[in-house]
């Protein structure tokens, strides 16, 4: 028994360093896209156009993105189901550093006039479907292979993949800017795009070494496995894909306000130095390394709903402080409006995963997660800097972002009270066969 618990721990382990490892790589070649884009892309891929329609124009690149997320949910979410997380896992991550690597080699409008523009754009699905279907496989194989009663901890780790890759993709962007100095936009945005073929050999290394998870091996081992999951998805849980879209409003739209935008905003409204801003995200987004996991604990002691709710009100909140703050220009008050920001964010971002995950059983649980998971890319993450840009553009001023974020927070509170709920074991080292499976 000793050693049948040792074992069993070591995989858990090893699920846990590999999903997050994993996210990390990941969310750092997606982040990496969205700096770039509010920095640079408008002069290299988008030269002819005025400074604002530059900005929107990046932007809708970067919401291609977005939109190719609930494609690779379906797709991976598909494999994920029937033949089991850790292979889609590996092609998910091969997916996104071929991708990323490419970008970072391709020649700008000067070279290939509208050529360039449209590969950047193909190059993006491939990040979009790449990450859609990474998310899903990442967080169930961490969670299944905890206990039920730390599904919010086990589940948020490899969420710490996104304050993680922020961290890594904000630090590339800020010594690379350093080292280039005027050359940035010339060469040096291209340096931290081809670093991401090393960290892909590091992932794909530690991807390799973990086991499947032993919920979806006893589905297997029940002959239970949905043949067509995603479609199984949707038929029976249309409402829960729906409400874990809309919960994700309050979360992942402002959040690429807080991160992408805030760069846009700072350094074209504000006049604020780039470093600056870049300096305040990666104090952000190291604090999120703490945040993240204490708000998926906290999940497990008090309830997920209760912790997310109070994630969303305070959003809800922030959002006219939040502007005020970046508009007095002054570093320690733009650090602590970016900082603050971020840990609202990772009060829902913390218990998330759980929350969603176990809406589904787990024969149709990486197709049901991910596909609701992932439309709050096309509802949310991908319209929010264009949404933004766009009232910045027509009022000069931020109030009109700030009410878009409190409608935001607004619509993600009505869906957490009507997202329906699921019974899950409460203590049990491993989940029963009822939660596992859906009939």
């Amino acid at each position: 028994m000793p050693n049948g618990t040792d074992s069993r721990r070591t995989h858990r382990r090893r699920a846990v360093i590999a999903s997050t490892v994993g996210t990390t790589i990941e969310w750092y070649d997606f982040f990496l896209y969205g700096t770039v884009a509010a920095l640079v892309f408008p002069k290299i891929f988008f030269p002819g156009s005025s400074a604002s329609a530059g900005v929107l124009e990046s932007f809708s690149t970067l919401f291609v993105g977005f939109a190719a997320r609930p494609v690779g949910a379906a797709i991976f979410g598909h494999y994920g189901d029937r033949i089991g997380r850790k292979a889609t896992l590996v092609t998910t991550l091969l997916l996104m550093g071929i991708a990323t690597v490419l970008i970072g080699l391709l020649p700008g409008y000067a070279t290939l006039g509208v050529a360039a523009p449209m590969l950047l754009v193909v190059l993006r699905i491939m990040q979009g479907i790449g990450v859609g279907g990474e998310w899903g496989g990442s967080v169930l194989i961490a969670m299944e292979w905890g206990s039920a009663s730390r599904r919010g901890l086990m589940a948020s780790m490899p969420q710490l993949g996104v304050p993680l890759g922020l961290l890594l993709s904000t630090a590339a962007v800020g010594v690379s800017s350093a080292v280039s100095g005027d050359a940035f936009e010339s060469w040096g945005w291209r340096v931290p795009f081809l670093l991401s073929v090393v960290l892909i050999g590091v992932g794909l290394w530690v991807r390799m070494r973990v086991l499947e998870s032993p919920d979806f091996a006893e589905v297997k081992k029940q002959q239970a496995v949905e043949k067509q999951p995603v479609w199984a998805a949707i038929r029976k849980h249309p409402k829960e894909i729906l409400t874990s879209a809309f919960v994700r409003l309050a979360e992942q739209a402002p959040f690429y306000l807080f991160i992408t935008f805030v760069l846009t905003y700072g350094t074209k409204h504000l006049e604020m130095p780039r470093s600056e801003l870049l300096n305040a995200t990666l104090v952000a987004a190291a604090v999120g390394l703490i945040s993240v996991p204490l708000f998926g604990h906290l999940s497990d002691r008090f309830g997920r709903r209760l912790i997310y709710g109070i994630g969303i009100v305070c959003t809800g909140l922030y959002a006219f402080p939040y502007f005020a703050l970046l508009d007095t220009r002054s570093s320690g008050l733009v650090l602590l409006a970016i900082v603050v920001s971020l840990i609202v964010h990772d009060i829902m971002y913390g218990p998330q995963a759980a929350l969603i995950a176990e809406s589904f059983g787990t024969n149709i649980r990486y197709s049901g997660a991910g596909l609701g998971y992932q439309l709050a890319s096309v509802i949310a993450g991908g319209p929010a800097p264009l949404i933004a840009a766009a009232l910045l553009q027509s009022t000069g001023t931020s109030v009109g972002i700030s009410w878009y974020i409190v409608l935001c927070s607004v619509i993600s509170l009505i869906a957490l009270l009507l997202m329906p709920r699921r019974t899950v074991p409460a203590s049990s080292d491993s989940p029963t066969t009822s939660d596992r499976l859906e009939a």
